[in-house]
Protein backbone atom coordinates (compact mmCIF):
# COMPACT_ATOMS: atom_id res chain seq x y z
CA UNK A 1 0.00 0.00 0.00
CA UNK A 2 1.55 3.43 -0.63
CA UNK A 3 2.21 5.92 1.85
CA UNK A 4 2.20 9.62 2.17
CA UNK A 5 4.69 12.38 3.48
CA UNK A 6 3.18 15.99 4.20
CA UNK A 7 5.92 18.26 4.56
CA UNK A 8 5.12 21.69 6.38
CA UNK A 9 7.63 24.70 6.67
CA UNK A 10 6.95 27.02 9.55
CA UNK A 11 8.13 30.01 11.54
CA UNK A 12 9.67 27.98 13.64
CA UNK A 13 11.40 24.94 11.64
CA UNK A 14 10.37 22.17 8.89
CA UNK A 15 8.05 19.13 10.78
CA UNK A 16 7.57 15.90 8.62
CA UNK A 17 4.24 14.16 8.92
CA UNK A 18 3.80 10.43 7.89
CA UNK A 19 1.03 7.97 7.13
CA UNK A 20 -0.35 4.86 5.50
CA UNK A 21 -2.42 4.67 2.62
CA UNK A 22 -5.35 5.06 5.21
CA UNK A 23 -4.04 8.31 6.37
CA UNK A 24 -5.94 7.97 9.69
CA UNK A 25 -2.67 7.76 11.89
CA UNK A 26 0.44 10.20 11.27
CA UNK A 27 4.23 10.07 12.98
CA UNK A 28 5.10 13.75 13.58
CA UNK A 29 9.08 14.34 13.03
CA UNK A 30 10.77 17.28 13.69
CA UNK A 31 11.22 19.88 14.29
CA UNK A 32 14.07 20.10 11.56
CA UNK A 33 16.27 23.68 11.87
CA UNK A 34 14.02 24.64 15.21
CA UNK A 35 13.60 28.52 16.22
CA UNK A 36 14.05 29.46 12.16
CA UNK A 37 12.04 30.35 9.32
CA UNK A 38 11.31 27.61 6.78
CA UNK A 39 9.67 29.13 3.80
CA UNK A 40 9.55 26.45 1.78
CA UNK A 41 9.88 22.36 2.00
CA UNK A 42 9.60 20.13 -1.49
CA UNK A 43 10.44 16.60 -2.11
CA UNK A 44 11.46 15.36 -5.83
CA UNK A 45 9.09 14.38 -7.70
CA UNK A 46 11.49 11.02 -9.67
CA UNK A 47 13.48 10.59 -5.64
CA UNK A 48 11.38 9.93 -2.90
CA UNK A 49 14.77 10.15 -0.60
CA UNK A 50 15.37 13.67 -1.80
CA UNK A 51 13.77 16.82 -0.35
CA UNK A 52 14.93 20.65 -0.57
CA UNK A 53 14.06 22.91 2.14
CA UNK A 54 14.24 26.64 2.48
CA UNK A 55 15.95 28.12 5.60
CA UNK A 56 16.41 31.46 6.72
CA UNK A 57 17.02 33.78 9.69
CA UNK A 58 18.38 37.58 11.04
CA UNK A 59 21.26 35.56 12.11
CA UNK A 60 22.40 33.38 9.44
CA UNK A 61 20.69 34.67 6.39
CA UNK A 62 20.07 32.21 3.83
CA UNK A 63 20.81 28.56 3.74
CA UNK A 64 19.75 25.50 1.62
CA UNK A 65 18.96 22.19 2.96
CA UNK A 66 18.92 19.24 1.36
CA UNK A 67 18.08 15.48 3.12
CA UNK A 68 18.91 12.39 0.77
CA UNK A 69 17.02 10.40 2.88
CA UNK A 70 13.66 11.14 2.93
CA UNK A 71 13.68 13.53 5.78
CA UNK A 72 15.42 11.71 8.78
CA UNK A 73 19.10 13.79 7.98
CA UNK A 74 19.62 17.44 6.48
CA UNK A 75 23.00 18.78 5.09
CA UNK A 76 23.14 22.43 3.84
CA UNK A 77 24.52 23.35 0.74
CA UNK A 78 25.41 26.32 -1.02
CA UNK A 79 23.85 29.81 -0.27
CA UNK A 80 25.32 31.55 -2.91
CA UNK A 81 22.79 33.19 -5.04
CA UNK A 82 24.45 35.83 -6.52
CA UNK A 83 22.34 38.11 -9.56
CA UNK A 84 23.79 38.21 -12.74
CA UNK A 85 25.52 41.08 -13.92
CA UNK A 86 24.63 44.80 -13.41
CA UNK A 87 21.27 44.75 -10.78
CA UNK A 88 20.10 47.58 -11.49
CA UNK A 89 16.73 49.13 -9.69
CA UNK A 90 12.92 48.36 -9.50
CA UNK A 91 10.25 50.51 -8.20
CA UNK A 92 9.39 50.43 -4.40
CA UNK A 93 5.86 51.26 -3.35
CA UNK A 94 6.02 55.10 -3.73
CA UNK A 95 7.48 54.23 -7.01
CA UNK A 96 10.61 55.50 -6.32
CA UNK A 97 13.85 53.69 -7.46
CA UNK A 98 14.99 50.63 -5.05
CA UNK A 99 18.07 48.51 -5.68
CA UNK A 100 17.98 45.07 -6.07
CA UNK A 101 18.58 43.11 -3.15
CA UNK A 102 18.25 39.03 -1.81
CA UNK A 103 16.31 38.31 0.51
CA UNK A 104 15.40 35.23 1.05
CA UNK A 105 14.27 32.15 -1.25
CA UNK A 106 10.58 31.66 -1.23
CA UNK A 107 9.74 28.47 -3.16
CA UNK A 108 11.53 25.76 -4.42
CA UNK A 109 10.75 23.71 -7.47
CA UNK A 110 12.75 19.85 -8.15
CA UNK A 111 13.02 19.19 -11.38
CA UNK A 112 10.51 16.58 -13.03
CA UNK A 113 13.03 14.44 -14.47
CA UNK A 114 16.32 14.96 -12.20
CA UNK A 115 16.45 14.68 -8.63
CA UNK A 116 19.31 16.90 -8.84
CA UNK A 117 18.37 20.11 -10.84
CA UNK A 118 15.67 22.35 -8.71
CA UNK A 119 14.75 26.24 -9.53
CA UNK A 120 14.43 28.44 -6.69
CA UNK A 121 12.40 31.65 -6.54
CA UNK A 122 13.79 34.71 -4.47
CA UNK A 123 12.84 37.73 -3.16
CA UNK A 124 13.84 40.67 -4.46
CA UNK A 125 12.18 38.24 -7.48
CA UNK A 126 14.27 36.72 -9.76
CA UNK A 127 14.49 33.07 -10.30
CA UNK A 128 17.68 30.39 -9.99
CA UNK A 129 18.49 26.92 -11.15
CA UNK A 130 21.14 24.32 -9.80
CA UNK A 131 21.94 21.26 -11.62
CA UNK A 132 24.07 19.78 -8.97
CA UNK A 133 21.58 19.07 -5.91
CA UNK A 134 21.60 22.60 -4.46
CA UNK A 135 25.50 22.99 -4.60
CA UNK A 136 25.75 25.41 -7.40
CA UNK A 137 23.12 28.36 -8.20
CA UNK A 138 22.70 30.30 -11.28
CA UNK A 139 20.48 33.00 -12.13
CA UNK A 140 18.62 32.82 -15.40
CA UNK A 141 18.69 36.66 -15.98
CA UNK A 142 16.22 36.81 -18.37
CA UNK A 143 12.93 36.99 -16.39
CA UNK A 144 15.00 40.08 -13.79
CA UNK A 145 16.60 41.58 -17.14
CA UNK A 146 12.93 41.68 -18.99
CA UNK A 147 12.19 45.40 -19.83
CA UNK A 148 9.38 45.71 -17.25
CA UNK A 149 11.93 44.57 -14.73
CA UNK A 150 12.45 48.30 -13.39
CA UNK A 151 8.49 48.66 -13.02
CA UNK A 152 7.88 45.99 -10.60
CA UNK A 153 7.39 46.39 -7.15
CA UNK A 154 6.63 44.48 -3.78
CA UNK A 155 3.34 43.79 -2.15
CA UNK A 156 2.75 43.84 0.99
CA UNK A 157 4.76 40.72 2.16
CA UNK A 158 7.78 41.59 -0.11
CA UNK A 159 8.22 41.21 -4.09
CA UNK A 160 8.42 37.88 -4.17
CA UNK A 161 8.95 34.98 -6.39
CA UNK A 162 6.87 32.62 -4.77
CA UNK A 163 5.45 30.13 -7.77
CA UNK A 164 7.07 28.18 -10.46
CA UNK A 165 5.27 25.70 -12.87
CA UNK A 166 7.20 23.13 -14.91
CA UNK A 167 5.72 22.40 -18.03
CA UNK A 168 5.43 18.37 -18.28
CA UNK A 169 5.18 18.10 -21.65
CA UNK A 170 7.47 20.98 -22.43
CA UNK A 171 10.57 21.13 -20.67
CA UNK A 172 12.05 24.21 -22.57
CA UNK A 173 8.37 25.99 -20.57
CA UNK A 174 8.37 27.00 -17.31
CA UNK A 175 5.72 29.45 -15.02
CA UNK A 176 6.52 31.94 -12.67
CA UNK A 177 3.93 34.26 -10.46
CA UNK A 178 5.36 37.39 -8.79
CA UNK A 179 3.92 39.73 -6.02
CA UNK A 180 3.33 42.24 -7.26
CA UNK A 181 4.33 42.23 -10.86
CA UNK A 182 2.34 39.37 -11.87
CA UNK A 183 2.69 35.80 -14.17
CA UNK A 184 5.22 35.44 -16.73
CA UNK A 185 6.29 32.16 -19.23
CA UNK A 186 9.67 31.31 -21.04
CA UNK A 187 9.24 28.70 -23.86
CA UNK A 188 12.98 28.64 -24.00
CA UNK A 189 13.98 27.74 -20.95
CA UNK A 190 14.72 30.60 -19.18
CA UNK A 191 16.21 32.39 -21.91
CA UNK A 192 13.53 35.30 -22.72
CA UNK A 193 10.53 35.69 -20.51
CA UNK A 194 6.77 37.34 -21.48
CA UNK A 195 4.26 38.47 -19.45
CA UNK A 196 1.19 36.95 -19.24
CA UNK A 197 -1.61 38.99 -17.84
CA UNK A 198 -3.93 39.79 -20.23
CA UNK A 199 -7.13 39.79 -19.22
CA UNK A 200 -6.07 41.38 -15.47
CA UNK A 201 -7.66 44.04 -14.00
CA UNK A 202 -6.09 45.38 -10.26
CA UNK A 203 -8.05 48.85 -9.39
CA UNK A 204 -5.00 49.81 -7.19
CA UNK A 205 -2.52 50.27 -9.98
CA UNK A 206 -2.61 53.70 -12.13
CA UNK A 207 -3.61 51.48 -15.17
CA UNK A 208 -5.49 48.70 -13.96
CA UNK A 209 -4.94 46.82 -17.01
CA UNK A 210 -1.30 46.95 -17.41
CA UNK A 211 1.04 44.60 -19.11
CA UNK A 212 2.72 44.36 -15.10
CA UNK A 213 1.72 44.94 -11.78
CA UNK A 214 -0.87 42.64 -10.73
CA UNK A 215 -0.67 40.75 -7.33
CA UNK A 216 -0.79 37.15 -8.55
CA UNK A 217 -1.17 34.99 -4.72
CA UNK A 218 -0.79 31.37 -6.25
CA UNK A 219 -1.32 29.91 -9.79
CA UNK A 220 -1.36 25.75 -10.18
CA UNK A 221 -1.55 24.04 -13.24
CA UNK A 222 -2.78 20.12 -13.68
CA UNK A 223 -0.22 18.10 -15.60
CA UNK A 224 -2.30 16.54 -17.67
CA UNK A 225 -3.13 19.58 -19.09
CA UNK A 226 -0.57 21.75 -19.05
CA UNK A 227 -2.32 24.81 -20.88
CA UNK A 228 -4.78 25.28 -18.16
CA UNK A 229 -3.78 27.90 -15.64
CA UNK A 230 -5.84 28.68 -12.65
CA UNK A 231 -4.96 31.64 -10.31
CA UNK A 232 -5.71 33.32 -7.24
CA UNK A 233 -4.81 36.52 -7.68
CA UNK A 234 -4.94 39.43 -4.80
CA UNK A 235 -8.64 39.62 -5.62
CA UNK A 236 -10.09 37.54 -8.20
CA UNK A 237 -9.79 33.96 -9.11
CA UNK A 238 -9.00 33.48 -12.64
CA UNK A 239 -8.62 30.95 -15.15
CA UNK A 240 -6.78 30.07 -18.19
CA UNK A 241 -6.85 28.07 -21.02
CA UNK A 242 -4.26 29.39 -23.38
CA UNK A 243 -1.22 29.02 -21.38
CA UNK A 244 -1.57 32.05 -19.33
CA UNK A 245 -1.87 34.22 -22.96
CA UNK A 246 -5.52 35.40 -21.56
CA UNK A 247 -7.28 34.64 -18.58
CA UNK A 248 -10.92 35.41 -17.48
CA UNK A 249 -12.59 35.54 -14.31
CA UNK A 250 -14.05 32.35 -12.80
CA UNK A 251 -14.90 33.41 -8.70
CA UNK A 252 -18.43 32.73 -9.35
CA UNK A 253 -20.57 32.59 -6.44
CA UNK A 254 -17.71 32.65 -3.98
CA UNK A 255 -18.73 34.77 -0.70
CA UNK A 256 -15.13 36.74 -1.04
CA UNK A 257 -13.15 36.11 -3.61
CA UNK A 258 -9.88 37.26 -1.94
CA UNK A 259 -7.57 34.85 -0.87
CA UNK A 260 -3.95 32.96 -1.27
CA UNK A 261 -3.94 29.78 -2.11
CA UNK A 262 -5.14 27.87 -5.17
CA UNK A 263 -4.44 24.01 -6.03
CA UNK A 264 -6.27 21.31 -8.31
CA UNK A 265 -7.18 17.56 -7.41
CA UNK A 266 -4.39 14.83 -8.81
CA UNK A 267 -7.10 13.26 -10.62
CA UNK A 268 -10.03 15.52 -11.75
CA UNK A 269 -8.17 18.18 -13.60
CA UNK A 270 -11.46 20.63 -13.55
CA UNK A 271 -12.02 20.34 -9.57
CA UNK A 272 -10.07 23.30 -8.06
CA UNK A 273 -9.82 23.81 -4.56
CA UNK A 274 -9.40 27.80 -2.45
CA UNK A 275 -9.78 29.37 0.64
CA UNK A 276 -11.27 32.76 0.67
CA UNK A 277 -10.21 35.01 2.92
CA UNK A 278 -12.15 38.11 3.89
CA UNK A 279 -10.23 40.99 3.13
CA UNK A 280 -6.68 42.08 1.72
CA UNK A 281 -6.74 43.94 5.26
CA UNK A 282 -8.50 41.31 7.52
CA UNK A 283 -6.58 38.22 6.62
CA UNK A 284 -8.69 35.68 8.44
CA UNK A 285 -12.14 33.36 7.19
CA UNK A 286 -15.62 35.31 6.14
CA UNK A 287 -17.03 35.13 10.04
CA UNK A 288 -14.62 33.37 11.57
CA UNK A 289 -15.75 29.99 9.56
CA UNK A 290 -13.11 27.79 8.39
CA UNK A 291 -14.28 27.11 4.65
CA UNK A 292 -12.61 25.31 2.15
CA UNK A 293 -14.20 26.04 -1.29
CA UNK A 294 -13.96 23.28 -4.51
CA UNK A 295 -15.55 23.70 -7.83
CA UNK A 296 -16.47 20.68 -9.69
CA UNK A 297 -16.49 22.69 -12.91
CA UNK A 298 -13.57 24.81 -13.15
CA UNK A 299 -14.43 27.79 -12.04
CA UNK A 300 -17.55 29.99 -11.68
CA UNK A 301 -19.58 27.28 -9.13
CA UNK A 302 -18.62 26.55 -5.97
CA UNK A 303 -19.51 24.57 -2.84
CA UNK A 304 -18.25 24.94 0.37
CA UNK A 305 -16.48 22.43 2.40
CA UNK A 306 -16.94 22.30 6.60
CA UNK A 307 -17.34 19.10 7.96
CA UNK A 308 -14.32 19.03 10.47
CA UNK A 309 -13.65 22.70 10.44
CA UNK A 310 -13.95 25.17 12.94
CA UNK A 311 -17.03 27.08 12.07
CA UNK A 312 -16.77 29.66 14.77
CA UNK A 313 -14.53 32.02 16.29
CA UNK A 314 -11.78 30.78 13.74
CA UNK A 315 -9.25 34.05 12.67
CA UNK A 316 -6.23 31.99 11.00
CA UNK A 317 -5.08 32.41 7.76
CA UNK A 318 -4.00 30.20 5.23
CA UNK A 319 -0.50 31.27 2.84
CA UNK A 320 -0.02 30.96 -0.95
CA UNK A 321 2.27 27.42 -0.54
CA UNK A 322 0.31 25.99 2.23
CA UNK A 323 -1.91 24.08 0.02
CA UNK A 324 -1.15 20.21 -1.45
CA UNK A 325 -2.84 17.34 -2.92
CA UNK A 326 -1.35 13.69 -3.13
CA UNK A 327 -2.21 11.17 -5.78
CA UNK A 328 -3.52 8.34 -3.92
CA UNK A 329 -6.88 7.22 -5.80
CA UNK A 330 -8.97 8.72 -3.36
CA UNK A 331 -7.36 11.88 -3.75
CA UNK A 332 -6.11 13.86 -0.82
CA UNK A 333 -5.70 17.19 0.44
CA UNK A 334 -4.02 18.97 3.09
CA UNK A 335 -3.31 22.85 4.09
CA UNK A 336 -1.97 24.51 7.13
CA UNK A 337 -2.82 27.83 8.57
CA UNK A 338 -1.38 30.44 10.26
CA UNK A 339 -2.96 29.18 13.38
CA UNK A 340 -0.35 26.12 13.90
CA UNK A 341 -3.11 23.37 12.39
CA UNK A 342 -2.53 20.85 9.39
CA UNK A 343 -5.52 19.63 8.20
CA UNK A 344 -5.96 16.43 5.57
CA UNK A 345 -9.03 14.93 4.08
CA UNK A 346 -8.59 11.50 2.41
CA UNK A 347 -11.98 11.94 0.67
CA UNK A 348 -11.22 15.19 -1.92
CA UNK A 349 -12.33 17.23 0.83
CA UNK A 350 -15.81 16.11 1.98
CA UNK A 351 -14.40 15.37 5.65
CA UNK A 352 -11.50 17.29 7.62
CA UNK A 353 -9.25 16.10 10.38
CA UNK A 354 -6.13 17.83 12.03
CA UNK A 355 -3.42 15.88 11.52
CA UNK A 356 -1.45 17.92 14.13
CA UNK A 357 -1.87 21.34 16.15
CA UNK A 358 -0.04 23.56 17.82
CA UNK A 359 2.63 23.96 15.58
CA UNK A 360 4.20 27.19 14.59
CA UNK A 361 2.32 29.19 11.62
CA UNK A 362 2.11 27.32 8.84
CA UNK A 363 4.40 28.72 6.20
CA UNK A 364 4.22 25.73 2.97
CA UNK A 365 2.51 22.34 3.15
CA UNK A 366 3.58 20.12 -0.04
CA UNK A 367 2.91 16.38 -0.12
CA UNK A 368 4.98 12.98 -1.23
CA UNK A 369 2.80 10.05 -2.65
CA UNK A 370 5.39 7.28 -1.59
CA UNK A 371 4.95 3.60 -3.38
Amino acid sequence: MSSVRVLVGTHKGAFVLTSDGKRKDWKVSGPFFAGIDVYHVKGSPVDPNRIYASQTSSWFGQVLQRSNDGGHTWEPVSNKFAYEGETGTHQWYDGTPHPWEFKRVWHLEPSLTDPDTVYAGIEDAAIFRSADGGQSWVELPGLRHHGTGPHWQPGAGGMCLHSIILDPSNSNRVFIAISAAGAFRTDDAGATWKPINRGLRSQYIPDPEAEVGHCVHHIAMHPDRPGILFMQKHWDVMRSDDAGDSWHEISGNLPTDFGFVIDIHAHEPETIYVVPIKSDSEHYPLDGSLRVYRSRTGGNEWEPLTAGLPQQNCYVNVLRDAMAVDSLDQCGIYFGTTGGQVYASADAGDTWTPIVRDLPSVLSVEVQTLP
